[in-house]
């Protein structure tokens, strides 16, 4: 298969839900922040490998706003580990022409977590490679009712009965981008989590054992290779695809 033909069987735009940090580290008798550590050089490699193979979008569940709720002294460190890969990572990315977004509620940050956010994007802005997207304070349901308010914001004059699908969807979070693909969640779980609900309206699941810090290059490969074997109907039949 050529690479202009495997690029149009891949997905262009992948999102993740990183789940089984915390299992990886206590497998192995160790605190569960070192799972979230060894997590993250997972992503530094599926960042890279998403950019050799031409994928377009990639993006990854790293905080709900459900997270909120796990031990203070877990959440805290994450939000350290959050920091600390905002300042000692983004210049690779923008080396590797990758343009960096942070989507989710920033006001539940601190100030340094959010300065640094808007250092990272407007650094990486113009870049032309990758879309990596990060979602940080992030639920779907709240995205809708974001959205919901900045179109009331933008259109004060018009009633709500002339809101539909169409008007709504520029103001969702990553319409710039195409929709959702494939959606891989790591950790043998089987369910979104609140997660681009509305981006992954036909979007392929999915679903592996393996845990966060073990799914590598090999085990996004056979995840791609698995979509292009799936049939996508959009609502049609398979005859009319097939035309």
């Amino acid at each position: 298969m050529s690479q202009e033909t495997q690029q149009d069987c891949q997905p262009q735009h992948i999102a993740i839900i990183m789940d089984g940090n915390g299992r990886w580290a206590k497998k192995r008798f160790l605190p569960r922040f070192v799972g979230h550590q060894k997590g993250l050089k997972s992503v530094k490699r599926l960042v890279a490998h998403c950019s050799s193979l031409g994928i377009k979008a990639l993006t990854l569940f790293a905080f709900s706003t459900e997270n909120w709720r796990r031990p203070p002294d877990e959440v805290n460190k994450l939000m350290g580990l959050f920091l600390k890969a905002l300042q000692k990572e983004v210049s690779k990315l923008n080396e590797n022409n990758v343009r960096l977004i942070i989507v989710g509620d920033r006001s539940g940050f601190n100030d340094e977590i959010q300065e640094h956010i808007a250092i990272a994007e407007s650094m990486t802005r113009d870049n032309t490679g990758l879309v990596l997207s990060i979602a940080a304070n992030y639920g779907g349901r709240w995205d809708i009712v974001e959205a919901v308010k900045k179109w009331q914001l933008a259109h004060p004059e018009r009633s709500i009965s002339e809101l539909n699908e169409q008007a709504l969807s520029p103001y969702i979070a990553l319409s710039e981008l195409p929709e959702v693909d494939l959606l891989i969640r790591t950790g043998g779980e089987q369910r979104i989590s609140n997660f681009l609900i509305w981006q992954m309206a036909y979007a392929e699941f999915y679903f592996t054992e393996d845990l966060w810090p073990d799914f590598d290059e090999k085990s996004l490969d056979k995840a791609i290779a698995s979509f292009t074997q799936r049939e996508r109907r959009f609502g049609k039949t398979s005859e009319q695809v097939a035309k």
